[in-house]
């Protein structure tokens, strides 16, 4: 799936749809694998959407923080991916703000404008990944493996 936010590696689609980490016994998606996608660009939410659909998740986006802490769908979500820099409420208030409130997500950050000093305070958080936009597919698949697996030892632990 090409976009205007990511970057094309067809090897790697190829090879992570023939995966089934992410699926339950009989090939079913697990019901909490929800993926919400928080960002004010709608054309990257739109290109998110596609490419994490074609992956077989389940996608919900959003166009502010706000939108997605208001919808009933936020605790159905098994992973974030936030953008970091959003009016209003960033991604990084955003991760912050659920970490404050005890409803921790697994989350992935992405940026057009990374800051060191930004991804270390928000590896210290907890956040799974900080990327840098374009995206490049390896990368996101790689940690949404990650925050899925998290999130999985997180509810077994409960």
């Amino acid at each position: 799936m090409q976009g205007p936010f990511l970057s094309p590696n067809a090897r790697t689609l190829r090879a992570h749809r023939a995966l089934s980490w992410w699926r339950r016994p009989g090939g079913k998606l697990a019901e909490d694998a929800l993926i919400a996608v928080v960002d004010d660009d709608k054309a990257f939410c739109d290109s998110m959407q596609r490419l994490l659909r074609s992956l077989g998740y389940s996608v919900a986006a959003f166009l502010s923080a706000a939108d997605f802490l208001a919808s009933p769908k936020r605790s159905h979500t098994a992973c974030l991916v936030a953008d970091v820099q959003m009016p209003a409420m960033t991604g990084i208030q955003l991760c912050r703000h659920l970490i404050e409130t005890g409803h921790a997500i697994p989350t992935i950050l992405i940026t057009a404008y990374p800051d060191d000093g930004d991804r270390a305070k928000m590896r210290k958080l907890g956040v799974e990944c900080y990327l840098r936009k374009p995206l490049v597919e390896n990368e996101l698949i790689g940690c949404l493996r990650s925050a899925f697996a998290r999130g999985a030892a997180g509810r077994a632990a409960k």
